[in-house]
């Protein structure tokens, strides 16, 4: 009797409040701390504006750093905590099957090219709305580079300090025509411990904490050297010259102190801090980072005074990491009806337009980027750059790919730290690769 006085209290009592037992909200677990989120927020504003109570988005977000075991663990063990939760290309294989492959309507086929929807397929099914495209840029202050190009007295130094710290005498060149050496000749010119005249203190920002997220920036220096996981045989080549002259780059410029000497503790969000201060001439980074940096309110020492161009060439090309990320349905989810109506909005050309322009790095078809290009100039280069330098490491979407990536971040960050030598580093590499990704 008790047991039934209290539950016809509390049914009382929703009642009186407007809620009922058929109402739920729509959980999305996004991705946490950066442009992603704060696109996320502002796109689950404007939905909650005009959706059903019933459908109404509620967001959480875990942390950053463990963020794909805490969610595999969890579709794993069949969690209802969330209705729509974050993926990404290199854990499509692990996520899959235990998630709900998902029915595109026509307005997402207008918003987003082909290519970008098959970053959220696998095994010829959709598994979600393509929220993000991410990619490398070559981050440059316009106002330093071109008075570098222009000023004798600088280029006189600019050959002086190549000379002395690479070896051979360089002349500095436009951005966008960039070597690997070209740019360790710029960073090491505007890095004030080496040269006085520098208006900045660091020529350059590297991301070098022992982070799965730092070794796909770094990928792009040494896929252009020429390196990979594997070869055509499955054998694990990452005990190579490319990879271990890409590894010498970023440890040399750090020994030079050219990257402040607590890189080894750096991610996204430091580098876009120590670049957004002002102190620092050039930085390979993320796309997303561009929304913030070119924001006058958010980072007024540097907006306005931004160049972005493609990683630099290497004796192999020009290259950038990429991947997707998006969001899918939870195959345990209580409430997938909801779930559906929120992703279907999601991938409308206003929803997106909304995302964009919030800070969120969506890659979309021409008519829907032309909405956003004034305010989101970067949106444009994002496209053009994938299709012409995106490439995927061979074995980058394996269903072990995100430990691979940690075994590198691992071993990486404690040679460049000087806690192991660079044969240490690449050996355990390569035995660890060659157990995760053994067929």
């Amino acid at each position: 009797m008790t047991r039934l006085k209290t539950l016809l209290t509390s049914a009382a009592l929703f009642a009186a409040l407007g809620v009922t037992g058929a109402m739920a909200e729509v959980t999305v677990l996004g991705w946490p701390g950066g442009p992603e989120e704060a696109g996320l927020r502002k796109a689950a504003d404007a939905y909650n504006a005009t959706a059903a109570d019933a459908d109404k988005v509620k967001l959480i977000f875990f942390n950053r750093d463990g963020f794909f075991d805490k969610l595999a663990a969890d579709l794993a063990a069949g969690s209802t905590d969330f209705d729509v939760n974050l993926l990404a290309t290199y854990a499509l294989g692990r996520y899959a099957p235990f998630m709900d492959p998902i029915t595109l309507p026509d307005a997402s086929k207008a918003t987003f090219p082909e290519k970008v929807l098959a970053t959220m397929q696998y095994d010829g099914k959709q598994y979600g709305i393509p929220t993000d495209l991410s990619l490398h840029f070559m981050y440059y202050r316009t106002d330093l580079i071109e008075k570098l190009l222009s000023d004798a007295d600088w280029k006189a130094k600019y050959g002086e300090i190549s000379e002395k710290y690479l070896g051979k005498k360089l002349e500095p060149k436009d951005p966008d025509a960039w070597t690997w050496e070209d740019w360790m000749a710029t960073a090491l010119f505007f890095t004030k411990s080496i040269n006085s005249d520098s208006p900045t203190r660091y020529g350059t920002v590297l991301q070098m904490k022992n982070l799965l997220f730092n070794m796909m920036v770094w990928h792009s220096v040494a896929r252009a050297q020429g390196g990979d996981w594997m070869n055509d045989k499955g054998e694990i080549v990452v005990d190579s010259p490319a990879y271990r002259t890409a590894l010498e780059i970023y440890k040399k410029l750090y020994d030079a102190g050219t990257s402040p000497k607590d890189s080894t503790t750096y991610e996204f969000a430091e580098s876009n801090a120590a670049f957004g201060a002002g102190q620092v001439a050039t930085m390979v980074q993320w796309n997303a980072a561009f929304g913030d940096l070119d924001n006058k309110e958010k980072t007024p020492a540097v907006a306005g005074k931004i160049g972005t161009v493609a990683p630099p060439t290497g004796p192999a090309g020009r290259f950038t990491h990429i991947h997707g990320l998006g969001l899918g349905i939870n195959k345990a989810s209580k409430n997938k009806e909801g779930a559906v109506r929120f992703l279907n909005w999601l991938g409308t050309p206003d929803a997106m337009e909304i995302y964009a322009k919030a800070g969120g790095s969506p890659a979309l078809s021409d008519a829907v980027v032309a909405k956003v290009s004034a305010e989101r100039p970067d949106l444009v280069k994002l496209g053009q750059f994938a299709g012409a330098y995106g490439f995927v490491m061979h074995g980058g979407t394996a269903a072990k790919a995100l430990q691979v990536y940690e075994l590198q971040a691992k071993e990486f960050t404690a040679y460049w730290a000087g806690d192991k030598s660079l044969d240490e580093a690449l050996a355990a590499t390569k035995a660890g690769m060659a157990d995760l990704l053994k067929p």
